[in-house]
Protein backbone atom coordinates (compact mmCIF):
# COMPACT_ATOMS: atom_id res chain seq x y z
CA UNK A 1 0.00 0.00 0.00
CA UNK A 2 1.51 3.47 -0.84
CA UNK A 3 1.91 6.18 1.83
CA UNK A 4 -0.84 8.55 0.55
CA UNK A 5 -3.67 5.78 0.56
CA UNK A 6 -3.17 4.66 3.68
CA UNK A 7 -3.42 8.07 5.03
CA UNK A 8 -6.66 8.44 3.15
CA UNK A 9 -8.12 5.31 4.54
CA UNK A 10 -7.39 6.45 8.14
CA UNK A 11 -9.26 9.46 7.03
CA UNK A 12 -12.10 7.82 5.63
CA UNK A 13 -12.33 5.52 8.75
CA UNK A 14 -11.93 8.14 11.16
CA UNK A 15 -14.12 10.79 9.51
CA UNK A 16 -14.08 13.98 11.22
CA UNK A 17 -15.86 16.66 9.74
CA UNK A 18 -14.46 20.55 10.51
CA UNK A 19 -10.79 21.61 11.04
CA UNK A 20 -8.23 20.34 12.94
CA UNK A 21 -6.80 22.77 14.52
CA UNK A 22 -4.59 20.42 16.25
CA UNK A 23 -2.69 19.66 13.10
CA UNK A 24 0.85 21.25 13.00
CA UNK A 25 -0.30 22.39 9.15
CA UNK A 26 -3.55 24.17 9.77
CA UNK A 27 -4.34 26.14 8.26
CA UNK A 28 -2.71 25.27 5.86
CA UNK A 29 -4.98 27.33 2.62
CA UNK A 30 -7.20 29.30 4.89
CA UNK A 31 -8.58 29.59 8.18
CA UNK A 32 -11.61 27.52 9.06
CA UNK A 33 -11.10 24.83 6.06
CA UNK A 34 -12.80 21.82 6.49
CA UNK A 35 -9.38 19.26 6.95
CA UNK A 36 -10.90 15.90 7.18
CA UNK A 37 -9.93 14.80 4.04
CA UNK A 38 -6.44 16.78 4.23
CA UNK A 39 -5.10 13.82 2.46
CA UNK A 40 -7.27 14.01 -1.08
CA UNK A 41 -8.49 9.96 -2.08
CA UNK A 42 -8.67 11.49 -5.87
CA UNK A 43 -4.60 12.68 -5.71
CA UNK A 44 -3.70 13.06 -8.24
CA UNK A 45 -7.04 14.17 -10.01
CA UNK A 46 -5.11 15.88 -13.34
CA UNK A 47 -8.12 18.33 -13.29
CA UNK A 48 -6.36 21.32 -14.30
CA UNK A 49 -9.08 23.91 -12.77
CA UNK A 50 -7.42 22.22 -9.59
CA UNK A 51 -3.96 21.86 -9.70
CA UNK A 52 -0.75 21.61 -12.41
CA UNK A 53 2.55 20.45 -12.70
CA UNK A 54 5.32 21.49 -11.39
CA UNK A 55 9.09 20.72 -10.98
CA UNK A 56 9.67 19.19 -7.53
CA UNK A 57 13.16 19.97 -5.48
CA UNK A 58 13.80 16.48 -6.90
CA UNK A 59 13.88 17.79 -10.51
CA UNK A 60 11.13 16.06 -11.60
CA UNK A 61 7.17 16.57 -12.56
CA UNK A 62 4.68 16.33 -9.93
CA UNK A 63 1.48 16.98 -9.52
CA UNK A 64 0.73 19.88 -7.42
CA UNK A 65 -2.71 21.13 -5.87
CA UNK A 66 -1.81 23.78 -3.49
CA UNK A 67 -4.03 26.03 -5.29
CA UNK A 68 -7.07 23.20 -4.65
CA UNK A 69 -9.82 24.34 -2.27
CA UNK A 70 -12.19 21.95 -3.28
CA UNK A 71 -11.80 18.99 -1.38
CA UNK A 72 -11.14 21.24 1.62
CA UNK A 73 -14.87 22.36 1.29
CA UNK A 74 -17.28 20.31 4.19
CA UNK A 75 -19.64 19.68 2.26
CA UNK A 76 -17.08 18.19 -0.82
CA UNK A 77 -15.33 16.12 1.76
CA UNK A 78 -18.90 14.53 3.39
CA UNK A 79 -19.85 13.50 -0.40
CA UNK A 80 -16.53 12.13 -1.41
CA UNK A 81 -16.70 10.44 2.09
CA UNK A 82 -19.54 8.39 1.24
CA UNK A 83 -18.87 7.66 -2.38
CA UNK A 84 -15.01 6.14 -1.37
CA UNK A 85 -14.51 2.69 0.27
CA UNK A 86 -11.63 2.69 2.28
CA UNK A 87 -10.19 -0.17 0.52
CA UNK A 88 -6.62 -1.77 0.99
CA UNK A 89 -5.56 -0.80 -2.30
CA UNK A 90 -6.42 2.06 -4.14
CA UNK A 91 -9.51 1.87 -6.48
CA UNK A 92 -9.18 2.14 -10.25
CA UNK A 93 -8.95 5.33 -11.98
CA UNK A 94 -12.35 5.04 -13.83
CA UNK A 95 -13.86 4.94 -9.77
CA UNK A 96 -12.30 7.83 -8.52
CA UNK A 97 -12.96 9.67 -11.06
CA UNK A 98 -16.65 8.59 -11.37
CA UNK A 99 -16.89 9.39 -7.66
CA UNK A 100 -15.54 13.09 -8.56
CA UNK A 101 -17.84 13.37 -11.55
CA UNK A 102 -21.17 12.94 -8.76
CA UNK A 103 -19.71 15.10 -6.27
CA UNK A 104 -18.97 17.76 -8.65
CA UNK A 105 -22.58 17.51 -9.81
CA UNK A 106 -23.98 18.89 -6.67
CA UNK A 107 -20.67 21.15 -5.35
CA UNK A 108 -19.12 22.84 -8.84
CA UNK A 109 -15.80 22.91 -8.60
CA UNK A 110 -16.35 26.63 -9.37
CA UNK A 111 -19.06 28.88 -8.18
CA UNK A 112 -21.66 29.83 -9.98
CA UNK A 113 -22.23 33.54 -9.72
CA UNK A 114 -25.14 35.81 -10.31
CA UNK A 115 -24.96 39.74 -9.76
CA UNK A 116 -27.92 41.91 -8.62
CA UNK A 117 -27.54 45.45 -9.85
CA UNK A 118 -29.83 48.12 -9.02
CA UNK A 119 -30.79 51.42 -11.83
CA UNK A 120 -30.41 53.52 -8.85
CA UNK A 121 -29.21 53.21 -5.36
CA UNK A 122 -31.95 52.36 -2.70
CA UNK A 123 -33.34 50.02 -5.44
CA UNK A 124 -33.31 46.97 -2.59
CA UNK A 125 -30.53 45.39 -4.08
CA UNK A 126 -28.90 44.64 0.06
CA UNK A 127 -32.17 42.56 0.56
CA UNK A 128 -32.64 40.87 -2.33
CA UNK A 129 -29.40 39.47 -2.47
CA UNK A 130 -30.44 38.42 1.34
CA UNK A 131 -33.07 36.82 0.01
CA UNK A 132 -31.77 35.08 -2.70
CA UNK A 133 -28.64 34.06 -0.27
CA UNK A 134 -31.77 32.51 1.61
CA UNK A 135 -33.76 31.27 -1.35
CA UNK A 136 -30.03 28.88 -2.51
CA UNK A 137 -29.34 27.55 0.86
CA UNK A 138 -32.49 26.45 1.03
CA UNK A 139 -31.80 24.33 -2.04
CA UNK A 140 -28.75 22.81 -0.44
CA UNK A 141 -25.79 25.34 -2.02
CA UNK A 142 -23.23 26.24 -0.04
CA UNK A 143 -23.82 30.10 -0.98
CA UNK A 144 -21.89 33.48 -0.43
CA UNK A 145 -22.80 36.81 -0.69
CA UNK A 146 -19.82 38.99 -2.76
CA UNK A 147 -20.07 43.10 -2.90
CA UNK A 148 -16.39 43.96 -4.07
CA UNK A 149 -16.78 47.50 -2.68
CA UNK A 150 -19.26 49.40 -0.63
CA UNK A 151 -19.58 52.57 1.41
CA UNK A 152 -21.19 52.23 4.38
CA UNK A 153 -20.89 53.24 8.31
CA UNK A 154 -22.54 50.17 8.96
CA UNK A 155 -20.11 48.13 9.61
CA UNK A 156 -19.48 44.55 11.50
CA UNK A 157 -16.33 42.59 12.73
CA UNK A 158 -15.77 38.64 11.28
CA UNK A 159 -14.84 36.45 13.68
CA UNK A 160 -11.29 36.61 12.61
CA UNK A 161 -11.25 40.59 13.48
CA UNK A 162 -11.74 42.00 9.88
CA UNK A 163 -14.31 44.34 9.62
CA UNK A 164 -16.64 44.77 6.27
CA UNK A 165 -20.44 46.23 5.76
CA UNK A 166 -23.05 45.61 7.96
CA UNK A 167 -25.24 44.44 4.73
CA UNK A 168 -22.74 41.78 3.91
CA UNK A 169 -23.16 40.53 7.29
CA UNK A 170 -26.61 40.20 7.48
CA UNK A 171 -26.31 38.59 3.65
CA UNK A 172 -24.09 35.94 5.39
CA UNK A 173 -26.54 35.28 8.03
CA UNK A 174 -29.15 35.05 5.23
CA UNK A 175 -26.38 31.90 3.44
CA UNK A 176 -26.12 30.66 6.65
CA UNK A 177 -22.15 31.33 6.34
CA UNK A 178 -19.69 32.71 8.27
CA UNK A 179 -19.10 36.13 7.67
CA UNK A 180 -15.27 37.25 6.25
CA UNK A 181 -13.89 40.27 4.73
CA UNK A 182 -13.77 38.30 0.96
CA UNK A 183 -17.55 39.12 0.91
CA UNK A 184 -16.40 42.86 1.04
CA UNK A 185 -12.81 43.42 0.20
CA UNK A 186 -13.16 46.93 -0.33
CA UNK A 187 -15.28 48.96 1.97
CA UNK A 188 -15.43 53.07 2.13
CA UNK A 189 -16.51 54.52 5.44
CA UNK A 190 -16.65 58.50 4.84
CA UNK A 191 -15.19 60.81 7.29
CA UNK A 192 -16.36 64.22 5.39
CA UNK A 193 -17.81 65.20 2.05
CA UNK A 194 -14.76 63.75 -0.48
CA UNK A 195 -12.64 61.55 2.12
CA UNK A 196 -13.25 58.29 2.96
CA UNK A 197 -11.20 55.80 5.25
CA UNK A 198 -10.70 52.75 3.13
CA UNK A 199 -10.59 49.55 3.92
CA UNK A 200 -9.26 46.55 2.40
CA UNK A 201 -9.50 43.34 2.96
CA UNK A 202 -11.06 43.81 6.47
CA UNK A 203 -8.52 46.29 7.63
CA UNK A 204 -7.61 49.73 7.46
CA UNK A 205 -6.12 50.68 4.53
CA UNK A 206 -5.36 54.86 4.37
CA UNK A 207 -7.83 58.09 3.41
CA UNK A 208 -8.59 58.82 0.27
CA UNK A 209 -10.23 61.41 -1.70
CA UNK A 210 -12.54 61.00 -4.62
CA UNK A 211 -10.26 61.63 -6.91
CA UNK A 212 -7.12 59.72 -5.19
CA UNK A 213 -9.72 56.62 -5.19
CA UNK A 214 -11.03 56.45 -8.69
CA UNK A 215 -7.47 58.18 -10.47
CA UNK A 216 -5.20 56.06 -9.17
CA UNK A 217 -6.44 52.91 -6.83
CA UNK A 218 -9.53 51.08 -8.57
CA UNK A 219 -8.18 50.31 -11.85
CA UNK A 220 -4.96 49.49 -10.19
CA UNK A 221 -4.91 48.15 -6.29
CA UNK A 222 -8.36 48.06 -6.41
CA UNK A 223 -8.94 45.75 -9.00
CA UNK A 224 -6.06 43.25 -7.92
CA UNK A 225 -8.14 42.97 -4.45
CA UNK A 226 -11.57 42.22 -6.05
CA UNK A 227 -10.18 39.61 -8.13
CA UNK A 228 -8.25 37.77 -5.29
CA UNK A 229 -11.32 37.80 -3.31
CA UNK A 230 -13.59 36.71 -6.01
CA UNK A 231 -11.00 33.82 -6.47
CA UNK A 232 -10.99 32.78 -3.16
CA UNK A 233 -15.10 32.02 -3.02
CA UNK A 234 -14.85 31.03 -6.30
CA UNK A 235 -13.15 27.78 -4.84
CA UNK A 236 -15.01 27.96 -1.88
CA UNK A 237 -18.51 27.89 -2.96
CA UNK A 238 -21.55 26.33 -5.24
CA UNK A 239 -22.90 29.53 -5.83
CA UNK A 240 -22.03 33.33 -4.95
CA UNK A 241 -24.76 36.00 -5.24
CA UNK A 242 -22.47 39.25 -6.02
CA UNK A 243 -24.33 42.91 -5.23
CA UNK A 244 -23.57 46.08 -7.11
CA UNK A 245 -23.46 49.63 -5.62
CA UNK A 246 -25.97 52.68 -7.24
CA UNK A 247 -26.16 52.42 -10.73
CA UNK A 248 -24.11 50.39 -13.42
CA UNK A 249 -24.55 53.16 -15.60
CA UNK A 250 -22.75 55.57 -13.84
CA UNK A 251 -21.16 57.10 -17.22
CA UNK A 252 -18.78 59.73 -15.77
CA UNK A 253 -16.68 57.02 -13.75
CA UNK A 254 -17.59 53.59 -16.32
CA UNK A 255 -13.95 52.85 -17.18
CA UNK A 256 -13.22 53.19 -13.21
CA UNK A 257 -16.35 51.53 -11.05
CA UNK A 258 -15.04 48.22 -9.76
CA UNK A 259 -18.37 47.72 -7.70
CA UNK A 260 -20.43 47.14 -11.24
CA UNK A 261 -19.80 45.45 -14.43
CA UNK A 262 -15.95 45.27 -13.50
CA UNK A 263 -16.80 43.26 -11.03
CA UNK A 264 -19.33 41.03 -12.98
CA UNK A 265 -16.59 40.72 -15.83
CA UNK A 266 -13.86 39.25 -13.11
CA UNK A 267 -16.54 37.01 -11.92
CA UNK A 268 -17.74 36.33 -15.79
CA UNK A 269 -21.38 36.62 -13.96
CA UNK A 270 -25.05 37.21 -15.34
CA UNK A 271 -26.44 40.44 -14.20
CA UNK A 272 -29.70 40.94 -12.54
CA UNK A 273 -30.87 44.60 -12.73
CA UNK A 274 -33.71 45.89 -10.39
CA UNK A 275 -35.89 48.93 -10.10
CA UNK A 276 -37.33 50.51 -7.44
CA UNK A 277 -41.40 50.56 -8.56
CA UNK A 278 -41.95 53.23 -5.63
CA UNK A 279 -40.11 55.51 -7.04
CA UNK A 280 -42.07 55.97 -10.35
CA UNK A 281 -40.93 55.81 -13.82
CA UNK A 282 -39.57 52.25 -13.38
CA UNK A 283 -39.75 51.73 -16.85
CA UNK A 284 -37.39 54.31 -17.77
CA UNK A 285 -35.17 53.32 -15.71
CA UNK A 286 -34.80 50.37 -16.71
CA UNK A 287 -34.49 51.32 -20.53
CA UNK A 288 -31.92 54.16 -19.62
CA UNK A 289 -30.31 51.89 -17.70
CA UNK A 290 -29.31 49.17 -20.16
CA UNK A 291 -29.44 51.96 -22.91
CA UNK A 292 -26.69 53.92 -21.29
CA UNK A 293 -24.59 50.32 -21.23
CA UNK A 294 -21.79 49.76 -23.65
CA UNK A 295 -23.17 46.81 -25.96
CA UNK A 296 -20.67 44.64 -24.40
CA UNK A 297 -22.11 45.34 -21.35
CA UNK A 298 -25.75 45.39 -22.86
CA UNK A 299 -25.69 41.52 -23.16
CA UNK A 300 -24.76 40.83 -19.35
CA UNK A 301 -27.87 42.07 -18.42
CA UNK A 302 -30.03 38.45 -18.68
CA UNK A 303 -33.25 39.65 -16.46
CA UNK A 304 -34.83 42.31 -14.58
CA UNK A 305 -36.81 42.35 -11.61
CA UNK A 306 -39.24 45.31 -10.83
CA UNK A 307 -39.36 45.51 -7.13
CA UNK A 308 -41.38 47.03 -4.04
CA UNK A 309 -44.27 47.00 -5.75
CA UNK A 310 -47.22 48.20 -3.79
CA UNK A 311 -50.76 47.48 -5.45
CA UNK A 312 -51.92 44.96 -8.20
CA UNK A 313 -49.03 43.61 -10.33
CA UNK A 314 -51.34 42.96 -13.14
CA UNK A 315 -51.75 46.54 -13.89
CA UNK A 316 -48.17 46.42 -15.05
CA UNK A 317 -48.85 43.49 -17.57
CA UNK A 318 -48.89 45.89 -20.87
CA UNK A 319 -45.67 47.88 -19.74
CA UNK A 320 -43.54 44.69 -18.98
CA UNK A 321 -44.64 43.05 -22.45
CA UNK A 322 -43.07 46.61 -24.55
CA UNK A 323 -39.91 46.48 -21.90
CA UNK A 324 -39.33 42.86 -22.74
CA UNK A 325 -39.60 43.59 -26.57
CA UNK A 326 -38.03 46.48 -26.84
CA UNK A 327 -34.93 45.24 -24.63
CA UNK A 328 -34.95 42.23 -25.38
CA UNK A 329 -34.67 41.06 -21.67
CA UNK A 330 -37.42 39.15 -19.63
CA UNK A 331 -38.65 40.58 -16.44
CA UNK A 332 -38.30 37.54 -13.88
CA UNK A 333 -41.23 39.24 -11.67
CA UNK A 334 -42.28 41.53 -9.58
CA UNK A 335 -41.68 41.78 -6.32
CA UNK A 336 -44.47 43.56 -3.42
CA UNK A 337 -43.34 46.08 -1.18
CA UNK A 338 -42.60 43.98 2.32
CA UNK A 339 -42.86 45.23 5.49
CA UNK A 340 -39.95 43.56 7.89
CA UNK A 341 -37.92 43.91 10.89
CA UNK A 342 -34.23 43.47 8.93
CA UNK A 343 -31.64 45.92 9.36
CA UNK A 344 -31.69 48.78 6.85
CA UNK A 345 -28.22 49.54 5.02
CA UNK A 346 -28.94 53.51 4.71
CA UNK A 347 -29.01 55.74 6.98
CA UNK A 348 -31.72 58.23 4.58
CA UNK A 349 -34.23 55.32 6.09
CA UNK A 350 -33.68 56.75 9.56
CA UNK A 351 -36.03 59.80 9.25
CA UNK A 352 -38.42 57.39 10.11
CA UNK A 353 -39.78 56.07 13.92
CA UNK A 354 -38.95 52.74 14.62
CA UNK A 355 -41.32 50.49 17.55
CA UNK A 356 -44.13 51.33 18.51
CA UNK A 357 -45.37 52.04 22.59
CA UNK A 358 -45.61 55.43 24.31
CA UNK A 359 -41.75 54.97 25.90
CA UNK A 360 -39.51 57.32 23.61
CA UNK A 361 -35.68 56.67 23.48
CA UNK A 362 -33.90 59.65 21.71
CA UNK A 363 -31.24 58.69 19.15
CA UNK A 364 -28.46 61.53 18.34
CA UNK A 365 -28.87 61.77 14.55
CA UNK A 366 -25.45 62.36 14.55
CA UNK A 367 -24.10 63.63 10.74
CA UNK A 368 -21.19 60.51 10.58
CA UNK A 369 -23.49 58.14 12.41
CA UNK A 370 -22.03 54.60 12.32
CA UNK A 371 -23.90 51.40 13.21
CA UNK A 372 -26.73 52.30 13.98
CA UNK A 373 -27.93 49.03 13.58
CA UNK A 374 -27.44 48.56 17.07
CA UNK A 375 -30.55 50.07 18.10
CA UNK A 376 -32.83 48.24 15.90
CA UNK A 377 -33.39 45.36 19.04
CA UNK A 378 -35.01 48.17 20.77
CA UNK A 379 -38.40 47.66 19.03
CA UNK A 380 -38.53 43.94 20.64
CA UNK A 381 -38.85 45.70 23.77
CA UNK A 382 -42.47 48.29 23.24
CA UNK A 383 -40.48 51.25 22.82
CA UNK A 384 -40.52 53.88 20.19
CA UNK A 385 -37.22 54.95 18.26
CA UNK A 386 -36.84 58.30 17.68
CA UNK A 387 -34.00 59.86 15.59
CA UNK A 388 -32.92 63.37 16.92
CA UNK A 389 -31.70 66.82 14.81
CA UNK A 390 -32.66 69.29 17.10
CA UNK A 391 -33.02 70.38 20.29
CA UNK A 392 -37.00 70.56 20.51
CA UNK A 393 -36.67 67.21 19.62
CA UNK A 394 -35.37 66.20 23.22
CA UNK A 395 -38.68 67.69 24.30
CA UNK A 396 -40.09 64.47 25.77
CA UNK A 397 -37.78 61.79 25.79
CA UNK A 398 -37.19 59.18 28.30
CA UNK A 399 -33.88 57.53 27.20
CA UNK A 400 -31.24 59.27 25.01
CA UNK A 401 -28.78 56.90 22.84
CA UNK A 402 -25.77 58.81 21.10
CA UNK A 403 -24.86 56.24 18.97
CA UNK A 404 -21.45 55.51 17.01
CA UNK A 405 -19.50 57.98 14.37
CA UNK A 406 -16.84 57.75 11.95
CA UNK A 407 -15.80 61.39 13.11
CA UNK A 408 -15.56 62.08 16.82
CA UNK A 409 -14.15 64.85 16.93
CA UNK A 410 -16.06 66.41 13.84
CA UNK A 411 -19.83 65.42 15.43
CA UNK A 412 -18.79 66.70 18.64
CA UNK A 413 -18.37 70.20 17.13
CA UNK A 414 -21.45 69.72 15.49
CA UNK A 415 -23.36 68.64 19.15
CA UNK A 416 -22.49 72.45 19.81
CA UNK A 417 -23.36 74.11 16.52
CA UNK A 418 -27.29 72.32 17.01
CA UNK A 419 -27.17 73.21 20.86
CA UNK A 420 -27.62 69.52 21.25
CA UNK A 421 -24.68 69.22 23.59
CA UNK A 422 -26.11 71.79 26.59
CA UNK A 423 -29.21 70.11 25.83
CA UNK A 424 -28.32 66.18 26.52
CA UNK A 425 -25.93 67.77 29.69
CA UNK A 426 -29.55 68.81 31.24
CA UNK A 427 -30.73 65.73 31.03
CA UNK A 428 -28.34 64.41 33.31
CA UNK A 429 -29.95 62.42 35.84
CA UNK A 430 -33.36 62.71 34.45
CA UNK A 431 -33.63 60.18 31.38
CA UNK A 432 -30.88 57.49 30.77
CA UNK A 433 -28.25 58.63 28.19
CA UNK A 434 -25.88 55.83 26.65
CA UNK A 435 -23.14 56.43 24.39
CA UNK A 436 -22.02 53.77 21.82
CA UNK A 437 -18.76 53.68 20.78
CA UNK A 438 -18.38 57.23 19.27
CA UNK A 439 -20.83 58.26 21.52
CA UNK A 440 -19.06 56.50 24.50
CA UNK A 441 -15.59 58.99 23.55
CA UNK A 442 -18.38 62.18 23.53
CA UNK A 443 -19.74 61.47 26.96
CA UNK A 444 -16.34 61.77 29.06
CA UNK A 445 -14.46 64.59 29.64
CA UNK A 446 -11.94 65.32 27.10
CA UNK A 447 -11.37 63.86 23.82
CA UNK A 448 -7.64 64.03 22.81
CA UNK A 449 -6.31 63.96 19.06
CA UNK A 450 -2.67 65.97 18.85
CA UNK A 451 -1.74 64.33 15.90
CA UNK A 452 -5.02 65.28 14.03
CA UNK A 453 -6.14 61.71 13.69
CA UNK A 454 -9.75 62.33 13.49
CA UNK A 455 -10.10 65.89 11.91
CA UNK A 456 -7.47 68.26 10.12
CA UNK A 457 -5.65 69.56 12.90
CA UNK A 458 -4.62 68.60 16.17
CA UNK A 459 -5.99 69.49 19.06
CA UNK A 460 -8.22 68.38 22.57
CA UNK A 461 -12.01 69.09 22.83
CA UNK A 462 -14.54 69.36 25.61
CA UNK A 463 -16.68 66.45 26.10
CA UNK A 464 -19.69 66.22 27.28
CA UNK A 465 -18.15 65.23 31.08
CA UNK A 466 -21.41 63.25 32.12
CA UNK A 467 -18.79 60.57 32.67
CA UNK A 468 -14.99 60.29 34.23
CA UNK A 469 -13.54 59.68 30.93
CA UNK A 470 -10.82 60.57 28.90
CA UNK A 471 -9.94 59.68 25.00
CA UNK A 472 -7.14 59.80 22.96
CA UNK A 473 -6.62 59.43 19.50
CA UNK A 474 -2.85 58.84 19.57
CA UNK A 475 -2.40 56.29 16.56
CA UNK A 476 -3.81 56.13 13.61
CA UNK A 477 -5.19 52.12 14.58
CA UNK A 478 -8.49 50.46 14.69
CA UNK A 479 -9.38 47.64 17.24
CA UNK A 480 -11.86 45.41 15.59
CA UNK A 481 -12.78 42.18 17.32
CA UNK A 482 -15.89 40.06 18.26
CA UNK A 483 -16.75 40.17 22.24
CA UNK A 484 -18.71 37.91 24.95
CA UNK A 485 -18.81 38.60 28.49
CA UNK A 486 -21.29 39.73 31.26
CA UNK A 487 -22.73 43.29 32.68
CA UNK A 488 -21.06 44.03 35.37
CA UNK A 489 -23.83 43.89 37.46
CA UNK A 490 -23.92 40.34 37.05
CA UNK A 491 -27.61 40.46 35.54
CA UNK A 492 -26.64 38.78 32.27
CA UNK A 493 -24.45 38.14 29.13
CA UNK A 494 -23.79 40.90 26.50
CA UNK A 495 -21.77 39.97 22.96
CA UNK A 496 -21.37 42.23 20.47
CA UNK A 497 -17.91 43.73 18.57
CA UNK A 498 -15.75 46.40 18.84
CA UNK A 499 -14.85 48.94 15.89
CA UNK A 500 -13.14 51.94 17.05
CA UNK A 501 -9.99 54.42 16.62
CA UNK A 502 -8.63 55.86 20.03
CA UNK A 503 -8.27 54.45 23.33
CA UNK A 504 -10.52 55.72 26.61
CA UNK A 505 -9.51 55.67 30.18
CA UNK A 506 -12.03 55.03 32.32
CA UNK A 507 -12.25 56.11 36.18
CA UNK A 508 -16.02 55.10 36.64
CA UNK A 509 -17.17 51.74 37.80
CA UNK A 510 -16.93 49.54 34.51
CA UNK A 511 -20.49 48.73 32.92
CA UNK A 512 -19.18 45.39 31.17
CA UNK A 513 -16.77 42.49 32.04
CA UNK A 514 -15.34 40.99 28.44
CA UNK A 515 -13.87 37.72 27.96
CA UNK A 516 -10.17 38.06 27.18
CA UNK A 517 -7.42 35.72 27.06
CA UNK A 518 -8.80 33.31 29.65
CA UNK A 519 -9.47 36.11 32.10
CA UNK A 520 -12.47 39.02 32.61
CA UNK A 521 -11.44 42.66 31.39
CA UNK A 522 -13.24 45.33 32.31
CA UNK A 523 -15.08 47.33 30.04
CA UNK A 524 -17.20 50.53 29.29
CA UNK A 525 -17.98 53.36 32.26
CA UNK A 526 -21.39 53.59 34.45
CA UNK A 527 -21.93 56.73 36.47
CA UNK A 528 -22.39 56.20 40.36
CA UNK A 529 -26.25 57.17 40.01
CA UNK A 530 -26.45 54.41 37.23
CA UNK A 531 -27.76 56.93 34.88
CA UNK A 532 -25.12 57.32 32.63
CA UNK A 533 -23.38 54.43 30.59
CA UNK A 534 -20.89 54.41 28.01
CA UNK A 535 -19.55 51.29 26.50
CA UNK A 536 -17.59 50.60 23.10
CA UNK A 537 -19.27 47.41 22.28
CA UNK A 538 -21.67 47.31 18.68
CA UNK A 539 -24.65 44.71 19.37
CA UNK A 540 -25.18 45.48 23.39
CA UNK A 541 -28.82 45.40 23.32
CA UNK A 542 -28.67 41.89 20.60
CA UNK A 543 -29.23 40.27 24.10
CA UNK A 544 -32.28 40.97 26.13
CA UNK A 545 -30.17 41.08 29.46
CA UNK A 546 -28.93 44.94 28.46
CA UNK A 547 -31.78 46.09 26.84
CA UNK A 548 -34.18 45.62 29.86
CA UNK A 549 -31.30 47.03 32.15
CA UNK A 550 -30.54 50.01 29.72
CA UNK A 551 -34.86 51.04 30.04
CA UNK A 552 -35.37 50.04 33.62
CA UNK A 553 -33.23 53.30 34.59
CA UNK A 554 -36.62 55.10 33.17
CA UNK A 555 -38.36 56.02 36.39
CA UNK A 556 -41.87 55.31 35.08
CA UNK A 557 -41.32 52.39 32.72
CA UNK A 558 -43.88 49.83 33.76
CA UNK A 559 -42.23 46.10 34.71
CA UNK A 560 -42.74 43.94 31.71
CA UNK A 561 -43.86 40.15 32.44
CA UNK A 562 -43.66 38.81 28.99
CA UNK A 563 -40.60 36.83 28.14
CA UNK A 564 -37.79 38.33 26.43
CA UNK A 565 -37.55 38.18 22.64
CA UNK A 566 -34.22 36.80 20.73
CA UNK A 567 -33.25 39.87 18.18
CA UNK A 568 -31.36 36.46 16.21
CA UNK A 569 -34.00 34.80 15.89
CA UNK A 570 -36.27 37.64 14.99
CA UNK A 571 -33.66 38.44 11.88
CA UNK A 572 -33.70 34.75 11.10
CA UNK A 573 -37.32 34.64 11.01
CA UNK A 574 -37.84 38.37 8.66
CA UNK A 575 -35.30 36.42 6.62
CA UNK A 576 -37.51 33.48 5.80
CA UNK A 577 -40.37 35.36 5.13
CA UNK A 578 -38.22 38.35 2.94
CA UNK A 579 -36.88 35.14 0.80
CA UNK A 580 -40.75 33.43 0.94
CA UNK A 581 -42.19 36.37 -0.73
CA UNK A 582 -39.02 36.81 -3.18
CA UNK A 583 -39.03 33.35 -4.24
CA UNK A 584 -43.28 33.09 -5.06
CA UNK A 585 -42.64 36.62 -6.89
CA UNK A 586 -40.11 35.38 -9.09
CA UNK A 587 -39.62 33.17 -12.16
CA UNK A 588 -36.95 30.80 -10.04
CA UNK A 589 -36.93 28.12 -12.64
CA UNK A 590 -35.90 30.99 -15.44
CA UNK A 591 -33.68 32.17 -12.78
CA UNK A 592 -31.93 29.11 -12.07
CA UNK A 593 -31.44 28.61 -15.49
CA UNK A 594 -29.74 32.15 -15.87
CA UNK A 595 -27.59 30.74 -13.23
CA UNK A 596 -26.58 27.64 -14.36
CA UNK A 597 -26.05 28.87 -17.79
CA UNK A 598 -24.10 31.56 -16.68
CA UNK A 599 -22.22 34.15 -19.71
Amino acid sequence: MDEHWSKVISELQNFRPGPNRECEYYHCHYDGQDCSLCFCPLYPCLDPRLGGMVVSKRGTEVWSCESCYWNHRGEVAKELAKRIAPTATRPPRSELERAKKEVEALHPVSAMPIMILGATSGAGKSLLVAALCRLFSDMGFNVAPFKSQNMSLNSMVTPQGGEISRAQALQAVAARTEPDHHMNPILLKPKKDDVSQVIVEGKPYRDMDVKTYYGEFTLGEGTEIVKRAWEFLKKTRDVVVIEGAGSPAEINILDRDIANMKAAEIAQAPCLLVVNMEWGGAFAYAYGTVDLLPPEKRRMIKGIILNNMHGDASCLDEGIKELESRLGIPVLGVVPHVEHFLPDEDSQDLAKEKGSGELRVGVIMLPRIANFTDLDALALEGVKVVYVKEVRSLEGVDAVIIPGTKNTVADLRWLHEKGLFEAIRSLRGKVPILGICGGYQMLGKEVIDLNGVEGDEGASWEGLGLLDVTTNFEFYEKRTTQVTGRLADGSGEVRGYEIHMGQSESRESPLFYLKENGSEKAEGAVSPDGMVMGSYVHGLFDLPAFRSAFLSKIPHRESRDECPQDYDRSVEEGLDALASVVGSSLDMNRLLTILREGL
